[in-house]
């Protein structure tokens, strides 16, 4: 199953790309640069018939794995259906025909939807106020990061430390480094939730934040976060919340309510807008009154009816995006919110913890279960009890890809060996849970009668099984400077 690229499918005898001509007003290119930035000859670019170049993409796009295709339980990310109603909403002229910098007098209604956004999310998750600007959640920690920083500026308060659980996404410490601070690791406890001992210990007139997931990383609610955001606030440093497991209670609890003084959010995982290979997703952060001063600018303000971006803001941190942030990502946020309303969100929630739990007590009896139960919208499991058939979580993994699902996260948290982290979401049905289930145990049955075949897998998809450890050995030596570049496109043979 492979397709050769365009460049390698392109005949000389096909007729080269009509490209339109530029529709810029102004003088020629030529009236413009010097002659050493004009081309002499024409790109190569490949010359396919039409509908070669139109089956050339739509092979390619068949190979692609997406949610639109089959289950995608990856741990920690959410990846639940995104609704065609939401691409309808962000694809109206009034919305989709914008310019980022016109007239806040000819864009009253997207003002308005982002105002009234904002509220709803104020309602969700408990907080005063919310800017919409981060591009992501790992945007948004740092955003969050930012205005605490502030914060403590303000009161002539030195900090220098961020506190990070052990089984944190790995963007929390690098948000924190990126940020200045020192970040200083909190152990878990045997049950998986953060040590309390652990947490009191490190905590000092030096930290200015402790950053925590609730339900945490391996899918259990912190059930002493009352005494957590005691703790943390009796020493004046802020509690952040990291966004990422918020599918697990929206509209039945709110981080602000647990004293949680930051709190950002994904839309891209909690709010159905896409994730988008990387881009553009929305990582909006919530604040608390004490923070609301630092909110980046500008914030959208309603005066007497008419809305407006305000920019004097003294105190902010500033912008930290381009215009308002992904606006197609908050058409379809609120597009959902609207049509699930409070008690549809909550149910959400609720079929999410649902599915999670169905899922984790199928498989109970073929994956170790590192933590005692209930979870919460996710669970970690382990390959552990396969590693004496010498079967690891990568091989699980591998397997499932060959049974048509996505595989869940595997090797993270790193507080478990052998990890496999699974999300289901509530918008997968019980018979795909069932199909999900029934292939992890025909997977374990033939790890104990045949491993290799396991070893071997993937063997149904474009590309086998890939040699991670030899790339990587590879990036880095070319990076100290002992081996020529990488491979990293294609290239034409020299004449």
């Amino acid at each position: 199953m492979t397709e050769p690229l365009s460049f390698e499918k392109s005949r000389r005898s096909a007729s080269p790309p009509r490209l339109p001509e530029a529709d810029v007003a102004g003088p020629e290119p030529s009236q413009i640069l010097a002659p050493d930035q004009l081309r002499t000859n024409p790109p190569g670019l490949p010359r396919l018939s039409e509908p070669e170049i139109m089956r050339h993409y739509s092979r390619l796009a068949s190979m692609n794995y997406s949610i639109s295709k089959q289950f995608y339980p990856l741990g920690s990310c959410t990846m639940k259906y995104n609704p065609v109603v939401n691409e309808t909403a962000a694809a109206l002229p009034g919305f989709a025909d914008l310019h980022p910098y016109q007239d806040e007098d000819t864009v009253q209604g997207a003002l308005d939807l982002m105002w009234r956004l904002e509220r709803a999310l104020c309602a969700v998750v408990g907080v005063e106020r919310v800017t919409l600007q981060p591009a992501a959640g790992a945007h948004g920690e740092w955003t969050a990061l930012r205005m605490i920083q502030a914060y403590h500026h303000s009161r002539g308060d030195t900090r220098t430390e961020v506190l990070v659980p052990d089984s944190a996404h790995g963007t929390n410490p690098a948000s924190a480094a990126l940020s200045g601070f020192h970040v200083v690791e909190v152990k878990s406890g045997r049950d998986g939730r953060i040590s309390l001992a652990d947490l009191e210990s490190k905590l000092s007139p030096k930290v200015a934040a402790l950053m925590l997931t609730n339900p945490n990383t391996l899918g259990l609610f912190e059930r002493e976060i009352l005494d957590i955001a005691e703790m943390v606030h009796a020493t004046g440093a802020m509690l952040y919340y990291d966004g990422a497991n918020l599918n697990a209670f929206m509209g039945i609890c709110r981080p602000g309510d647990m004293g949680f003084d930051a709190v950002h959010m994904n839309l891209h995982k909690t709010f159905t807008t896409p994730h988008g290979g990387g881009g553009p997703g929305a990582g909006p952060v919530g604040v608390k009154a004490d923070l609301v001063p630092f909110l980046p600018t500008p914030t959208v303000e309603r005066t007497n009816g008419h809305l407006k971006l305000d920019f004097k803001r003294p105190r902010s941190i500033g912008r930290v995006r381009s215009f308002y942030g992904n606006f197609g990502m908050l058409v379809r946020a609120y597009a959902y919110i609207v049509a699930m309303g409070g008690d549809g969100l909550a149910q959400a929630s609720r079929d999410a913890v649902l599915s999670a739990n169905y899922l984790r007590k199928q498989v109970e009896d073929d994956l170790e279960m590192p933590h005692d139960g209930p979870c919460m919208h996710e669970f970690v499991a382990s390959a552990h009890n396969l590693a004496g058939d010498g079967v690891r979580a990568l091989d699980v993994a591998k397997a499932l890809l060959d049974r048509d699902f996505y595989a869940p996260t595997v090797y993270f948290p790193l507080v478990v060996q052998e990890a496999i982290m699974v999300e289901p979401t509530e918008t997968e049905s019980k018979a795909t849970l069932d199909a999900f289930a029934a292939a992890i145990k025909e997977i374990v049955a033939e790890a104990r009668s045949n491993p290799q075949a396991l070893h071997d897998a993937p063997r149904n998809l474009p590309v086998g099984r890939l040699d991670e450890v030899a790339a990587a050995r590879r990036i880095n030596a070319y990076l100290q400077g002992q081996s020529e570049d990488p491979v990293l496109r294609w290239k034409p043979a020299q004449k």
